[in-house]
């Protein structure tokens, strides 16, 4: 994709969705670029909150287990774009303590395949990535 494409909009947002994350005035709405959207799902947390959502209802202790090195605020912070964005649904069971449970939605659902193909791919490579690192990194060591 190139660098102009990235204006590109991605259906009628209702709201905006821009690094902010601040909505605009009524009858101000923008549509959301392609570059937004990759970003939130293509964010650091994103992917394996997402992931693990798809395989059905999942609480938001699980997710901490299951996102490694995930802080409480950064996974709330995650957890409502995501909700916002329409990726997630958040239920609230009225319990005592209340039991909140997140699960995917049909459109993250649809994503779910590309995201596991993704994480396969890294953790496939991971070790030819750390290698190739260490070799650029002594060749550039050597040179300066």
């Amino acid at each position: 994709m190139s660098q102009e494409n990235n204006e590109v909009t991605v259906g009628q947002a209702s709201q905006a969705c821009g690094p902010a994350g601040e909505p605009c005035a009524p009858g101000q709405a923008k549509a959301c670029t392609v570059r937004e959207v990759l970003d939130r799902v293509g964010g650091k947390w994103s992917i394996g909150i997402l992931v693990a959502a798809s395989q059905g209802p999942v609480r938001f202790t699980e997710l901490e287990r299951r996102v490694e090195g995930i802080s409480r605020r950064m996974l709330t912070l995650t957890l409502r774009n995501l909700e916002r964005d329409g990726l997630l649904h958040r239920t609230v069971h009225p319990t005592v303590p209340p039991r909140v449970e997140y699960t995917a939605t049909p459109i993250a659902l649809e994503l779910h395949g590309a995201l596991v193909a993704l994480t396969d791919w890294a953790e496939r490579h991971r070790s030819a990535i750390a290698d190739a690192r260490a070799t650029y990194d002594r060749a550039r060591g050597a040179a300066d």
